[in-house]
């Protein structure tokens, strides 16, 4: 199926990428000159979540924000999964495609364990790290199982599926300041149909079915980037990701610069993306 939708040019002022993957047709923008900064995001969100970033940071690095599968204004492929192992396997095509060599990694909400998964598949690549209001161990909590287990059920897929739940409930609720309808409609728009939104139900399944990639990450992150400069850039006012996840992110990396977000809840990035520039520019310029 065709993704219909246009991004605004004055709220996404960037020439549109395509790499065809071996799953499936993906968007990414690549924008700017300088160290490459590959930029994921999670669920429910796309490329566009990074567009404040970008604006301040592309005169200073090469900006690269992907859409996976599934997602923005990449392919629903029929045939995909969905899952977190598929998203790994395609984010490393495109670093291969693109040649990346010392590139910073930056992933947030699903984001980190899919760009840290294809991190760790080829460290030599990977000058930094990135890592804000994420994580990279199997769900060893109640509060992760249970969240999985009721966004699993019936009743909560259908809610995803069909009234976008995710978009119109948590994205809200999950952003210290109200979003305009503008940029609210770039999040609903570019999934207007409950097939544009499969991919957005199968991640919260995922918290728990992708326990083997988890438990290989939980190993191979201090494993092997462990050494790597890293920034941690983290919203205070998350009502999902804790101190104490907080606390274990910060515990895998030894050459660390750790920057609260006081103001910010889980989608950093429209609560704080000057904060969070000026970081990546302090800690890599």
């Amino acid at each position: 199926m065709p993704i219909t939708f246009t991004p605004d040019p004055a709220l996404y002022p960037f020439t549109s990428r395509w790499f065809d993957s071996t799953r499936g047709r993906m968007h990414y923008v690549d924008e700017g000159t300088g160290p490459p900064l590959l930029m994921c995001h999670g669920n429910p969100t796309w490329s566009f979540l990074y567009r404040n970033i970008i604006t301040a940071l592309r005169d200073r690095f090469r900006c690269i924000a992907v859409d996976h599968l599934g997602f923005g204004l990449s392919e629903r492929p029929t045939g995909f999964g969905y899952t977190a192992t598929e998203h790994v396997a395609v984010l490393g095509e495109l670093i291969d495609h693109l040649e990346l060599d010392g590139y910073l990694s930056f992933g947030q909400d699903w984001g980190g364990p899919i760009s840290l998964g294809a991190a760790v598949d080829r460290p030599d690549r990977v000058a930094g790290a990135i890592l804000g209001n994420t994580w990279f161990w199997p769900a060893d909590t109640v509060s992760m199982k249970a969240f999985s287990m009721v966004m699993s059920s019936p009743p909560l897929q259908y809610a995803i599926t069909r009234h976008n739940f995710f978009v119109n409930r948590l994205i809200p609720s999950a952003t210290a300041h109200k979003l305009s309808p503008q940029v609210m409609a770039h999040y609903r728009d570019v999934q207007p149909t409950p097939q544009d939104r499969v991919g957005v139900a199968q991640l919260p399944k995922e918290i728990r079915a992708a326990h083997p990639l988890l438990a290989r990450l939980a190993t191979e992150v201090p494993d092997k980037l462990g050494d790597k400069k890293t920034l941690i850039v983290w919203g205070m006012h998350d009502p999902a990701f804790r101190p104490w996840m907080l606390k274990r992110v910060r515990a895998a990396f030894a050459d660390q610069v750790y920057v609260a977000l006081p103001h910010a809840s889980h989608f950093i990035q429209e609560d704080a993306p000057d904060e969070i520039a000026a970081a990546i520019t302090e800690r890599f310029g």
